[in-house]
Protein backbone atom coordinates (compact mmCIF):
# COMPACT_ATOMS: atom_id res chain seq x y z
CA UNK A 1 0.00 0.00 0.00
CA UNK A 2 1.55 3.26 -0.93
CA UNK A 3 0.42 6.44 1.06
CA UNK A 4 0.87 9.32 -0.56
CA UNK A 5 0.66 12.81 0.57
CA UNK A 6 -0.74 14.67 -2.92
CA UNK A 7 0.16 18.39 -3.28
CA UNK A 8 -1.87 20.50 -5.48
CA UNK A 9 -4.84 18.14 -5.38
CA UNK A 10 -7.37 20.51 -7.18
CA UNK A 11 -5.08 20.83 -10.13
CA UNK A 12 -5.45 18.94 -13.00
CA UNK A 13 -2.78 16.79 -12.08
CA UNK A 14 -3.92 16.49 -8.86
CA UNK A 15 -7.76 15.32 -9.61
CA UNK A 16 -6.31 13.05 -12.10
CA UNK A 17 -4.00 11.58 -9.22
CA UNK A 18 -7.03 10.85 -7.35
CA UNK A 19 -9.00 8.81 -10.14
CA UNK A 20 -6.36 6.81 -10.15
CA UNK A 21 -6.25 6.20 -6.74
CA UNK A 22 -9.44 5.57 -6.50
CA UNK A 23 -8.83 2.97 -9.15
CA UNK A 24 -6.35 1.17 -7.40
CA UNK A 25 -7.63 1.19 -3.84
CA UNK A 26 -5.84 -2.04 -2.51
CA UNK A 27 -3.16 -0.19 -3.43
CA UNK A 28 -3.11 3.45 -2.83
CA UNK A 29 -4.16 5.45 -0.08
CA UNK A 30 -4.29 9.05 0.05
CA UNK A 31 -3.51 10.27 3.23
CA UNK A 32 -3.36 14.29 2.35
CA UNK A 33 -4.51 16.75 0.51
CA UNK A 34 -2.90 20.09 -0.59
CA UNK A 35 -3.94 22.87 -2.61
CA UNK A 36 -4.32 26.54 -2.71
CA UNK A 37 -7.38 28.58 -3.00
CA UNK A 38 -10.04 26.03 -4.09
CA UNK A 39 -11.75 25.14 -1.02
CA UNK A 40 -15.02 23.90 -2.19
CA UNK A 41 -13.43 21.53 -4.62
CA UNK A 42 -11.02 20.48 -1.67
CA UNK A 43 -13.97 19.78 0.36
CA UNK A 44 -15.69 17.56 -2.06
CA UNK A 45 -12.20 15.53 -2.48
CA UNK A 46 -11.96 15.34 1.48
CA UNK A 47 -15.38 13.98 1.08
CA UNK A 48 -14.32 11.13 -1.17
CA UNK A 49 -11.00 10.43 0.05
CA UNK A 50 -10.88 11.01 3.75
CA UNK A 51 -7.83 12.03 4.21
CA UNK A 52 -6.49 12.19 7.83
CA UNK A 53 -4.99 16.09 6.61
CA UNK A 54 -6.10 18.76 4.13
CA UNK A 55 -3.98 21.77 3.40
CA UNK A 56 -5.15 25.33 2.25
CA UNK A 57 -2.14 27.12 1.59
CA UNK A 58 -4.06 30.29 1.28
CA UNK A 59 -5.72 31.13 4.73
CA UNK A 60 -8.59 33.04 3.94
CA UNK A 61 -9.55 29.77 1.61
CA UNK A 62 -8.66 28.08 4.79
CA UNK A 63 -10.85 29.85 6.91
CA UNK A 64 -13.94 29.27 4.83
CA UNK A 65 -13.31 25.38 4.80
CA UNK A 66 -12.96 24.95 8.94
CA UNK A 67 -16.33 26.96 9.01
CA UNK A 68 -18.21 24.45 7.03
CA UNK A 69 -16.14 21.52 7.49
CA UNK A 70 -16.24 19.44 10.88
CA UNK A 71 -15.37 15.98 9.66
CA UNK A 72 -12.41 13.69 10.83
CA UNK A 73 -10.01 15.59 8.72
CA UNK A 74 -7.35 17.92 10.11
CA UNK A 75 -7.64 20.90 8.61
CA UNK A 76 -4.39 23.02 8.59
CA UNK A 77 -3.13 26.22 6.46
CA UNK A 78 -0.31 28.44 5.22
CA UNK A 79 3.03 27.57 4.40
CA UNK A 80 3.38 25.80 7.55
CA UNK A 81 0.43 23.63 6.68
CA UNK A 82 1.73 23.19 3.23
CA UNK A 83 5.12 22.01 4.60
CA UNK A 84 3.28 19.93 7.31
CA UNK A 85 1.65 18.07 4.34
CA UNK A 86 4.70 17.33 2.88
CA UNK A 87 6.34 16.09 5.49
CA UNK A 88 3.58 13.81 7.48
CA UNK A 89 4.59 11.32 8.97
CA UNK A 90 1.90 8.77 7.45
CA UNK A 91 2.90 9.32 3.83
CA UNK A 92 5.60 7.14 2.41
CA UNK A 93 5.26 9.36 -1.31
CA UNK A 94 4.49 12.84 -1.95
CA UNK A 95 3.33 13.36 -5.34
CA UNK A 96 4.43 17.11 -5.94
CA UNK A 97 1.61 18.59 -8.67
CA UNK A 98 2.08 21.65 -7.53
CA UNK A 99 2.19 25.03 -9.98
CA UNK A 100 5.69 26.48 -10.69
CA UNK A 101 8.40 27.74 -8.40
CA UNK A 102 5.95 27.16 -5.51
CA UNK A 103 6.80 23.67 -5.22
CA UNK A 104 10.74 23.75 -4.75
CA UNK A 105 10.29 24.40 -0.62
CA UNK A 106 7.79 21.66 0.07
CA UNK A 107 9.86 19.04 -2.38
CA UNK A 108 12.85 19.73 -0.50
CA UNK A 109 11.37 19.47 2.78
CA UNK A 110 9.41 16.34 1.91
CA UNK A 111 13.36 14.48 0.64
CA UNK A 112 15.05 15.86 3.58
CA UNK A 113 11.86 13.64 5.52
CA UNK A 114 12.71 10.68 3.45
CA UNK A 115 9.62 10.88 1.37
CA UNK A 116 9.57 9.07 -1.82
CA UNK A 117 8.45 11.74 -4.80
CA UNK A 118 6.73 11.58 -7.67
CA UNK A 119 7.34 14.52 -9.28
CA UNK A 120 4.86 16.68 -11.54
CA UNK A 121 6.27 19.49 -10.79
CA UNK A 122 9.36 20.55 -12.90
CA UNK A 123 9.95 23.66 -11.72
CA UNK A 124 11.68 22.22 -9.15
CA UNK A 125 14.71 20.58 -11.26
CA UNK A 126 14.16 23.75 -13.39
CA UNK A 127 15.11 26.18 -10.26
CA UNK A 128 17.40 23.79 -8.58
CA UNK A 129 17.94 20.76 -10.20
CA UNK A 130 21.97 20.61 -8.46
CA UNK A 131 20.66 20.53 -4.95
CA UNK A 132 17.29 18.81 -5.41
CA UNK A 133 19.15 15.90 -7.18
CA UNK A 134 21.99 16.15 -4.39
CA UNK A 135 19.08 15.72 -1.85
CA UNK A 136 17.87 12.85 -3.44
CA UNK A 137 21.44 10.75 -3.23
CA UNK A 138 21.78 12.46 0.21
CA UNK A 139 18.59 10.61 1.99
CA UNK A 140 18.44 7.70 -0.39
CA UNK A 141 15.00 8.52 -1.40
CA UNK A 142 13.23 7.41 -5.38
CA UNK A 143 12.54 10.57 -7.29
CA UNK A 144 10.15 9.22 -10.29
CA UNK A 145 8.59 11.30 -13.33
CA UNK A 146 5.45 11.86 -13.81
CA UNK A 147 5.28 14.03 -16.84
CA UNK A 148 4.78 11.81 -19.57
CA UNK A 149 7.83 12.52 -21.70
CA UNK A 150 9.91 12.00 -18.84
CA UNK A 151 7.97 8.67 -17.55
CA UNK A 152 8.53 7.17 -21.21
CA UNK A 153 11.74 7.90 -21.16
CA UNK A 154 12.17 6.52 -17.95
CA UNK A 155 10.68 3.62 -18.86
CA UNK A 156 12.77 3.46 -22.21
CA UNK A 157 15.93 3.42 -20.50
CA UNK A 158 14.96 0.07 -18.88
CA UNK A 159 16.40 -1.25 -22.69
CA UNK A 160 19.71 -0.78 -21.81
CA UNK A 161 22.74 0.60 -19.69
CA UNK A 162 23.71 4.35 -19.11
CA UNK A 163 26.89 4.33 -20.84
CA UNK A 164 24.57 2.63 -23.87
CA UNK A 165 22.83 5.68 -24.66
CA UNK A 166 23.20 7.74 -27.54
CA UNK A 167 20.78 10.51 -26.95
CA UNK A 168 17.28 10.63 -25.47
CA UNK A 169 14.29 12.20 -27.89
CA UNK A 170 11.65 14.15 -26.69
CA UNK A 171 8.25 14.76 -28.10
CA UNK A 172 6.47 17.68 -28.34
CA UNK A 173 2.61 18.08 -29.57
CA UNK A 174 3.18 21.24 -31.19
CA UNK A 175 0.45 22.76 -29.10
CA UNK A 176 -2.27 24.80 -30.94
CA UNK A 177 0.13 27.04 -33.16
CA UNK A 178 1.95 24.10 -34.91
CA UNK A 179 2.58 25.42 -38.12
CA UNK A 180 2.30 29.20 -38.21
CA UNK A 181 4.78 31.68 -38.27
CA UNK A 182 6.04 34.15 -35.96
CA UNK A 183 3.79 37.28 -37.73
CA UNK A 184 1.09 34.98 -37.53
CA UNK A 185 0.95 34.87 -33.80
CA UNK A 186 1.30 38.34 -32.97
CA UNK A 187 -2.78 38.51 -32.23
CA UNK A 188 -3.76 35.11 -30.95
CA UNK A 189 -6.32 35.16 -27.91
CA UNK A 190 -5.85 33.60 -24.87
CA UNK A 191 -8.84 31.19 -25.47
CA UNK A 192 -7.22 29.91 -28.78
CA UNK A 193 -4.04 28.89 -26.43
CA UNK A 194 -5.85 27.23 -24.15
CA UNK A 195 -7.66 25.05 -26.64
CA UNK A 196 -4.89 22.03 -26.96
CA UNK A 197 -5.48 19.71 -29.88
CA UNK A 198 -4.15 16.61 -27.15
CA UNK A 199 -4.55 17.18 -23.59
CA UNK A 200 -6.21 18.49 -21.01
CA UNK A 201 -4.21 20.76 -17.98
CA UNK A 202 -4.03 23.57 -16.23
CA UNK A 203 -4.05 27.35 -18.06
CA UNK A 204 -0.21 27.61 -16.86
CA UNK A 205 0.85 24.85 -18.53
CA UNK A 206 -1.20 24.78 -21.68
CA UNK A 207 0.07 28.31 -22.30
CA UNK A 208 3.63 27.26 -22.24
CA UNK A 209 2.85 24.46 -24.55
CA UNK A 210 1.39 26.65 -27.18
CA UNK A 211 4.85 28.53 -27.09
CA UNK A 212 7.38 25.18 -26.65
CA UNK A 213 8.76 27.00 -23.41
CA UNK A 214 7.46 23.93 -21.55
CA UNK A 215 9.51 21.57 -23.80
CA UNK A 216 12.51 23.72 -22.94
CA UNK A 217 11.46 23.26 -19.26
CA UNK A 218 11.56 19.61 -19.81
CA UNK A 219 14.96 19.74 -21.79
CA UNK A 220 15.98 20.81 -18.77
CA UNK A 221 14.51 18.34 -16.13
CA UNK A 222 15.14 15.31 -18.32
CA UNK A 223 19.17 16.59 -18.00
CA UNK A 224 18.62 16.85 -14.34
CA UNK A 225 16.26 12.91 -13.99
CA UNK A 226 18.62 10.99 -16.08
CA UNK A 227 21.99 12.80 -15.45
CA UNK A 228 22.63 13.11 -19.56
CA UNK A 229 24.13 15.86 -21.27
CA UNK A 230 22.04 18.96 -23.15
CA UNK A 231 23.78 17.65 -26.21
CA UNK A 232 22.28 14.31 -26.79
CA UNK A 233 18.84 15.58 -25.51
CA UNK A 234 16.89 16.66 -28.74
CA UNK A 235 12.80 17.83 -29.09
CA UNK A 236 11.07 16.18 -32.36
CA UNK A 237 7.48 17.18 -33.04
CA UNK A 238 4.96 14.73 -32.52
CA UNK A 239 1.18 15.79 -33.43
CA UNK A 240 -0.50 12.62 -32.66
CA UNK A 241 0.99 12.50 -29.07
CA UNK A 242 1.03 8.86 -28.55
CA UNK A 243 4.97 8.55 -28.82
CA UNK A 244 5.51 9.90 -25.47
CA UNK A 245 9.32 10.37 -25.62
CA UNK A 246 12.20 7.57 -26.49
CA UNK A 247 15.47 6.43 -26.50
CA UNK A 248 18.27 5.86 -28.76
CA UNK A 249 20.82 3.42 -27.80
CA UNK A 250 24.46 3.19 -29.20
CA UNK A 251 23.48 0.35 -31.33
CA UNK A 252 21.25 2.33 -33.55
CA UNK A 253 18.45 0.66 -31.89
CA UNK A 254 15.39 3.24 -30.33
CA UNK A 255 12.96 2.51 -27.65
CA UNK A 256 9.85 4.20 -27.52
CA UNK A 257 6.84 4.12 -24.99
CA UNK A 258 3.49 4.60 -26.33
CA UNK A 259 0.07 5.42 -25.39
CA UNK A 260 -3.51 7.68 -25.32
CA UNK A 261 -2.41 11.21 -24.67
CA UNK A 262 -4.19 10.70 -20.48
CA UNK A 263 -1.94 11.67 -18.12
CA UNK A 264 -3.20 9.25 -15.76
CA UNK A 265 -1.03 6.34 -17.25
CA UNK A 266 2.59 8.02 -16.23
CA UNK A 267 0.80 9.50 -13.02
CA UNK A 268 -0.16 5.56 -11.98
CA UNK A 269 3.55 4.40 -13.31
CA UNK A 270 5.22 7.04 -10.72
CA UNK A 271 3.12 5.53 -8.02
CA UNK A 272 3.16 1.83 -8.50
CA UNK A 273 7.05 1.72 -9.72
CA UNK A 274 9.00 -0.81 -9.84
CA UNK A 275 5.93 -2.36 -10.33
CA UNK A 276 3.27 -2.14 -12.71
CA UNK A 277 -0.66 -2.36 -11.59
CA UNK A 278 -3.59 -3.03 -14.08
CA UNK A 279 -4.96 -0.01 -16.21
CA UNK A 280 -8.18 0.64 -15.54
CA UNK A 281 -8.73 3.21 -18.37
CA UNK A 282 -8.77 3.84 -21.97
CA UNK A 283 -6.12 1.60 -23.85
CA UNK A 284 -4.00 2.18 -26.77
CA UNK A 285 -5.74 1.02 -30.35
CA UNK A 286 -2.84 1.41 -32.58
CA UNK A 287 -5.22 0.94 -35.75
CA UNK A 288 -7.40 3.66 -34.59
CA UNK A 289 -4.88 5.83 -33.87
CA UNK A 290 -3.39 5.82 -37.82
CA UNK A 291 -0.59 7.56 -38.59
CA UNK A 292 2.52 8.90 -36.37
CA UNK A 293 4.30 11.97 -37.70
CA UNK A 294 7.17 13.46 -36.36
CA UNK A 295 9.09 16.68 -37.85
CA UNK A 296 11.71 19.75 -36.63
CA UNK A 297 10.28 22.35 -34.01
CA UNK A 298 10.45 25.73 -35.19
CA UNK A 299 12.75 27.59 -33.29
CA UNK A 300 11.88 30.90 -34.87
CA UNK A 301 8.22 30.94 -34.64
CA UNK A 302 8.99 29.43 -30.89
CA UNK A 303 11.96 31.06 -29.35
CA UNK A 304 11.30 30.20 -25.92
CA UNK A 305 12.38 26.26 -26.50
CA UNK A 306 15.85 27.40 -27.76
CA UNK A 307 16.27 30.33 -24.99
CA UNK A 308 15.52 27.59 -22.14
CA UNK A 309 17.99 25.37 -23.67
CA UNK A 310 20.94 27.79 -23.73
CA UNK A 311 19.90 28.57 -20.23
CA UNK A 312 20.21 24.93 -18.99
CA UNK A 313 23.62 24.65 -20.51
CA UNK A 314 24.45 28.02 -19.01
CA UNK A 315 23.61 26.25 -15.64
CA UNK A 316 23.87 28.12 -12.61
CA UNK A 317 20.89 30.51 -11.30
CA UNK A 318 19.99 31.06 -15.10
CA UNK A 319 17.39 28.24 -15.33
CA UNK A 320 15.64 29.77 -12.36
CA UNK A 321 15.47 33.27 -13.53
CA UNK A 322 13.86 32.03 -16.47
CA UNK A 323 11.57 29.59 -15.27
CA UNK A 324 10.82 32.80 -12.92
CA UNK A 325 10.11 35.35 -15.75
CA UNK A 326 8.32 32.86 -17.86
CA UNK A 327 5.52 32.39 -14.78
CA UNK A 328 5.64 36.01 -14.86
CA UNK A 329 4.74 36.71 -18.33
CA UNK A 330 2.19 34.18 -18.42
CA UNK A 331 0.50 34.80 -15.40
CA UNK A 332 0.28 38.62 -16.92
CA UNK A 333 -0.95 37.05 -20.63
CA UNK A 334 -3.58 34.92 -19.00
CA UNK A 335 -4.57 38.57 -16.44
CA UNK A 336 -4.77 40.09 -20.38
CA UNK A 337 -2.08 42.78 -19.76
CA UNK A 338 0.27 41.67 -22.52
CA UNK A 339 0.28 40.15 -26.03
CA UNK A 340 0.77 36.98 -26.54
CA UNK A 341 4.64 37.22 -28.28
CA UNK A 342 5.62 39.34 -24.92
CA UNK A 343 6.44 36.33 -23.05
CA UNK A 344 9.52 34.91 -25.19
CA UNK A 345 10.28 38.78 -25.16
CA UNK A 346 10.28 39.31 -21.13
CA UNK A 347 11.85 35.76 -20.95
CA UNK A 348 14.64 36.97 -23.24
CA UNK A 349 15.19 40.06 -21.46
CA UNK A 350 15.14 39.13 -18.14
CA UNK A 351 17.73 36.49 -18.43
CA UNK A 352 19.92 38.67 -20.56
CA UNK A 353 19.94 41.37 -17.27
CA UNK A 354 20.62 38.20 -14.78
CA UNK A 355 23.65 38.32 -13.03
CA UNK A 356 24.50 34.34 -13.24
CA UNK A 357 25.75 32.64 -10.27
CA UNK A 358 27.10 29.08 -11.27
CA UNK A 359 27.34 27.01 -8.00
CA UNK A 360 23.93 28.34 -6.03
CA UNK A 361 22.88 27.92 -2.77
CA UNK A 362 19.39 27.65 -1.90
CA UNK A 363 19.50 31.37 -1.01
CA UNK A 364 20.93 31.92 -4.15
CA UNK A 365 18.31 30.21 -6.00
CA UNK A 366 15.60 32.23 -4.21
CA UNK A 367 17.17 35.67 -5.05
CA UNK A 368 17.28 34.80 -8.32
CA UNK A 369 13.60 33.69 -8.13
CA UNK A 370 12.98 37.00 -6.78
CA UNK A 371 15.49 39.44 -8.51
CA UNK A 372 13.89 37.87 -11.80
CA UNK A 373 9.98 38.02 -10.99
CA UNK A 374 10.92 41.99 -10.30
CA UNK A 375 12.52 42.41 -13.25
CA UNK A 376 9.63 41.16 -15.43
CA UNK A 377 7.06 42.69 -13.55
CA UNK A 378 9.19 45.75 -14.53
CA UNK A 379 9.28 45.10 -18.23
CA UNK A 380 5.63 44.15 -18.17
CA UNK A 381 4.80 47.66 -16.53
CA UNK A 382 6.70 49.19 -19.58
CA UNK A 383 4.80 47.34 -21.90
Amino acid sequence: MKNISLLGSTGSIGRQTIEVAAANPDKMKIRVLAAHTSDELLEQQILACQPDLAVLSDKEAAARLCRRYHGRTEILAGEEGLLAAATYEGADTVLASMVGYAGLRPTMAAIKCGKNIALANKETLVAAGSLVMEAVAEHKVSLTPVDSEHSAIFQSLRGGRENEVKRLIITASGGPFRGKKRSELADVTLAQCLHHPNWSMGKKITVDSSTLANKGLEVIEAHWLFNMPYEKIDVVVHPQSIVHSLVEFCDGSVIAQLGEPDMRLPIQYALSWPERYPYSFEQLDLVKAGTLTFEAPDMEAFPSLKLAVECGKAGGTLPCAFNAANEEAVYAFLADRIKYLDIPYITAKVTELHKNVLRPAIEDIEAADAAARLAAIDIIASL
